[in-house]
């Protein structure tokens, strides 16, 4: 038997709140763990900050990123890496403070 188009809608409303629930979680974790590592701390440019991120995905993902666009003129690698010696001194330095 087939559902009606009303119960579709109400399962389709359904799943987008599961997902938005579940995004938030996922969003919540990631901020507390740059948070510690001192990302809150820095200056730098929410482009340059997604591409730092789509790299530590790919990496972890064994090469294959998905790519949003979030990077922004310039040479994108370049600004990746720079950004990612930035938080990676930006850890290294509050660690030798502890």
């Amino acid at each position: 038997m087939k559902k009606p188009s009303s119960k579709i809608r109400d399962e389709i409303a359904r799943l987008q709140e599961q997902l938005k629930a579940a995004e938030t979680r996922e969003a919540e974790r990631i901020g507390r763990i740059a948070l510690k590592a001192g990302l809150g701390e820095i200056e730098i440019d929410e482009a340059e900050l997604q591409g730092v991120f789509e790299d530590l995905a790919k990496r972890f993902r064994g090469g294959k990123a998905a790519t949003t666009g979030g990077r922004k003129g310039g040479n994108a690698s370049e600004s990746s890496e720079l950004a990612a010696q930035d938080a990676a001194g930006a850890a290294t330095s509050r660690t030798a403070e502890a």
